[in-house]
């Protein structure tokens, strides 16, 4: 919900007027560090938080409202200038702002177009004044004060909305000229900013090659550390097979060795321990002494019978 409006019933009157805080002479209505970021593309500007781009949206209805009550409506090409010039500044900050997304180069240049538009809207509120004889309050104009001090202090349109169709010509040219300088100084003091920041980290191109180059080393960094497991792996791959070599070798002397080895006592070199038909246990003698005892005790019987 918007602020109510302002209620001044004598414009600029000193004595309705606060003093102004000291945090409204900044540029934008949110400060803070600035952290540069790591991306190609910025982050946006907020226009609508910026006092200057909200002094401007007072301007450009407050011209519109001047050139209605105070110029010709036919047959005067000032009234066309200035309503023009007056918007000019205030889109060309919002185009800007949006483009400063991606270019560094075209926010600088359409927030100077803006500011030049403003000059040329202050100059015309100057001749508007010069050429009625009307004077300009400056500093040490008895209602100079009261009326910076407002400008101070407000920055939003809903503010001024009452002064439009009350105060007169002398009062609003003053008052748009208060603004146009009020705007000048700020866009001057954001124009410095800007151009520190380019100076620091450079413009969209700047970004995207050195993304590209982080980007590329990261690549080349994870490269070596695979070519670098790689080796590691292909040494300790050459351990193993070393080691299953070994086992495999050892394996195979073992078997050699078990079947070529000494016999146990069933072997074909050992003691027969066949029993003999008697059931003695005893080795059975040879075959031939066997025959010839027999032989032998047939003849000696024979020879025993025979009568002489």
């Amino acid at each position: 919900m918007p602020p109510p409006p302002a209620s001044i019933p004598a414009p600029f009157s000193a004595s309705r007027i606060p003093s102004p805080p000291s945090a409204s002479s900044g540029s934008s209505a949110s400060s803070g560090p600035r952290v540069p970021s790591p991306r190609v593309l910025r982050s946006q500007t907020k226009w609508e938080n910026l006092f200057f781009y909200q002094k401007t949206d007072v301007l450009y209805q407050l011209t519109v409202a001047f050139c209605r009550r105070f110029l010709p409506k036919f047959g005067d090409r000032t009234v066309d200038q200035m309503v023009q010039a007056a918007r000019s500044g205030k889109q060309n900050i919002v185009e800007g702002c949006a483009d400063g997304v991606t270019s560094t180069e075209t926010e600088l240049r359409l927030l100077n177009i803006a500011r030049g538009s403003l000059r040329e809207l202050r100059e015309d509120f100057a001749d508007y004044l010069k050429a009625r004889a009307l004077p300009v309050w400056a500093s040490g104009h008895p209602r100079f004060d009261p009326m910076l001090s407002f400008c101070r202090m407000h920055n939003r349109l809903p503010d001024y909305e009452p002064l439009f169709d009350k105060a007169g010509d002398e009062e609003l040219a003053n008052l748009a000229l208060t603004l146009c300088h009020m705007v000048d100084r700020m866009m001057t003091t954001h124009l410095k900013k800007k151009e520190e920041d380019f100076v620091e980290n450079g413009g969209i191109r700047e970004r995207m090659t050195a993304a590209r180059l982080g980007r590329r080393r990261t690549q080349n960094e994870e490269i070596a550390a695979l070519r670098a497991e790689n080796t590691a792996l292909q040494a300790e791959n050459t351990v193993l097979r070393a080691e299953l070599a070994s086992l495999r070798e050892r394996l195979g002397l073992s078997e050699a060795g078990r079947s070529s080895g000494p016999s146990g006592p069933s072997g074909p070199s050992g003691p027969s321990n066949t029993s003999s038909p008697s059931g003695s246990s005893g080795p059975s003698p040879p075959s031939g002494s066997s025959a010839s005892s027999g032989s032998s005790g047939s003849s000696a019987s024979r020879a025993a019978s025979i009568p002489s």
